[in-house]
């Protein structure tokens, strides 16, 4: 199975790709998405949606994972995060994707098994499940990255469920 994790934003949108097989996780590839502060939000949402839309279709992806959204006190970034979010989540409509939604806690919980984790313990986990060879850099790609390796625990566990009847 192959998951795409993504950490949205409309300046930088962090992007992993995880592959599970047999019970090995790998990172096939990571990075992020800019856009210029200065350019219309128009242009930088299609600039998101464009360049997704490409990943999608070259690594064929069967899951996304993607943060839930939860703004306690920095609400000022909640409009374009959340415009950047409806972006991925057209893009991944647009392509059949099936979407596990994942709030920052529970993907420090699946990764680190500690839900109030540090951002440092999550990618030093992260970097050791994935056996890469240096700390995945920028922090956005990185959080993408444990949200990609969360989603795979995610649907394996949905799996099991759906199998047993529960």
């Amino acid at each position: 199975m192959l998951a795409l994790g993504i950490d949205p934003g409309t300046a930088i949108c962090g992007y992993g790709l995880v592959e599970q097989v047999d019970g090995n996780l790998i990172a096939k590839n990571f990075g992020v998405i800019t856009t210029k502060p200065q350019a219309r939000m128009q242009d930088r949402l299609l600039k998101i949606h464009t360049e997704l839309d490409g990943l999608i279709k070259e690594y064929q992806p069967q899951i996304m994972g993607i943060e839930k959204l939860f703004f306690g006190k920095n609400s000022t970034t909640a409009i374009p995060v959340g415009q950047a979010r409806g972006v991925v989540l057209l893009c991944a409509a647009q392509n059949n994707l099936d979407i596990i939604e994942i709030t920052p806690n529970e993907v420090k919980q699946s990764i680190t098994g500690y839900g109030a984790a540090t951002k440092e313990q999550v990618i030093y986990m992260v970097t050791k499940q994935l056996n890469l060879a240096e700390e995945p850099t920028p922090d956005d790609a990185a959080d993408a990255l444990a949200i990609a390796v969360a989603a795979c625990f995610e649907a394996n566990s949905l799996a099991r469920r759906n199998f047993f009847g529960g």
